[in-house]
């Protein structure tokens, strides 16, 4: 006897309800299986956010199919056609306009709008594309990104501190000097001052490559030398 039988055993798996648990199953395996890859990142939306997003999505596409057929309407996609401005409204709360001027989140969106797709065609009963979706997704999320730092694609914000007894003004230009010759922006320029000591902290969104040329112009100034390296969020 089917083991699933003996814990639920009034469902009729091969009737309207046990195919609908069975879809609403798939659809959150199959998100979980999306958001634990964003969990492992640390991005916002990870494992419980992708599940829920999938596992609603396939719960409308089965009431606006099966609400259609008892209404005797012919318009079975009316609530499952609202999925899609509904998660807009979750993805455009993901991205976030950075003080640099860039945006991230952008990946995170994307992610969310695909996994709604996935869980609308779990509704649907389209088991293999969600399957085949969901691997695609995943393989993409784990490999492209490893990609783009490999050919030096990713752009990154690092965030810089120097430290120096010289005045502010020569500081700041020394900086600017660097900067356009690697033709590159400075981000979040700010100068403070402690136990005699200028700290100018700004921020650079380049490659690595770029950052390692920062680093090394920056080593060889006599004004800069000193300074720190922190890593910023990833442009996503």
């Amino acid at each position: 006897m089917n083991s699933t039988l003996i814990f639920l055993p009034h469902i009729a798996w091969e009737g309207p309800l046990g195919q609908s648990i069975l879809r609403l199953l798939l659809a959150a395996v199959l998100g979980g299986f999306i958001g634990l890859e964003r969990e492992l990142k640390r991005r916002p939306a990870g494992l419980r956010t992708n599940m829920f997003i999938s596992f609603g999505a396939a719960l409308f596409t089965i009431l606006s199919m099966q609400l259609a057929g008892k209404l005797g309407s012919g318009e079975g996609t009316r609530i499952a056609s609202q999925i899609i401005p509904g998660i807009g409204f979750i993805g455009a709360g993901s991205i976030i306009h950075a003080r640099t001027g860039g945006v991230t989140g952008l990946t995170t969106a994307a992610t969310i709008f695909v996994v709604a797709s996935i869980g609308m065609a779990c509704g649907g009963g389209f088991y293999m594309l969600a399957i085949f979706a969901s691997v695609v997704i995943f393989i993409a999320l784990r490999s492209l990104g490893w990609m783009e730092r490999q050919l030096n694609l990713k752009e990154l914000l690092m965030n810089y501190i120097v430290i120096s007894e010289k005045p502010a003004s020569e500081l700041i230009s020394e900086t600017h000097l660097i900067m356009d010759r690697l033709s590159k922006e400075l981000h979040d320029l700010r100068v403070s001052r402690d136990g005699g000591m200028q700290h100018l902290a700004f921020g650079v969104v380049a490659t690595r490559r770029e950052q390692n040329a920062v680093m090394d112009a920056l080593r060889h100034s006599e004004v800069l030398k000193n300074f720190e390296v922190k890593a910023g969020p990833d442009i996503d």
